[in-house]
């Protein structure tokens, strides 16, 4: 069993040497008050609300999504140049980017850029937490609080239709369970529903 443990080890030693990206957010008067996000190149995304959490929310993006976020890490040269901003504009948190692989690092923090490349790049890491929040809500109260499901739905019809959500595909699995069960209201069944034809309707 010790050359197994030995082996699995190496295994996850090797896929966490491979390229990632890091971003966090720290902003004690917003609600997460701190959020990071991990991803690496084969869409594996860990989502945490606190730097010491080890048992972070996970799920993948698809490889069109992985490509354009790491491209836009590519544009700002994995981040080994400042992305301040000289204009003074309102604290809204100190923000992360980080880049690693292997020996090859750059990190750089900021509150706010004009950088075009930045800016996106930033965009797309907050959906990525928006939507792992959706995710952890609409699982808690399908699980925990089934009078709660609707107001969570609601919440993700609305991201969804805003574009707000990253892997909608994600959601399916939920989305179809809840419609498919008698013990939710059928306001919530009749939400899901929608919903989840909102998403497969929207597929290539």
């Amino acid at each position: 069993m010790k050359w197994l443990l030995a082996l699995l080890l190496a295994a996850s030693a090797g896929a966490a040497g491979g390229p990632r990206l890091f971003f966090s957010r720290s902003f004690p008067p917003s609600v997460p008050a701190y959020l990071q996000v991990t991803l690496d190149r084969e869409g594996g995304v860990a989502y945490r609300e606190a730097p010491d959490d080890d048992d972070p929310l996970q799920f993948r993006l698809s490889e069109a999504e992985t490509g354009e976020v790491f491209g836009l890490a590519a544009k700002l040269e994995y981040f080994k140049r400042p992305l301040e901003a000289p204009a003074k504009v309102a604290f809204t948190g100190t923000k992360t980017f980080r880049y690693e692989d292997g020996a090859q690092k750059g990190e750089v923090k900021f509150n706010y850029t004009q950088d075009a490349s930045g800016r996106a790049l930033l965009e797309w890491f907050e959906r990525i937490g928006e939507t792992a929040r959706l995710r952890s809500e609409l699982e808690r109260t399908a699980k925990y609080d089934r009078l709660g499901v609707v107001s969570a739905l609601l919440a993700l019809e609305s991201a969804v239709e805003h574009k707000r959500v990253v892997t909608p595909d994600q959601f399916l699995p939920l989305l179809d369970r809840v419609t498919e069960n008698d013990a939710y209201m059928h306001t919530a069944r009749e939400r899901a529903a929608k919903i989840a034809g909102i998403i497969r309707s929207s597929k290539p």
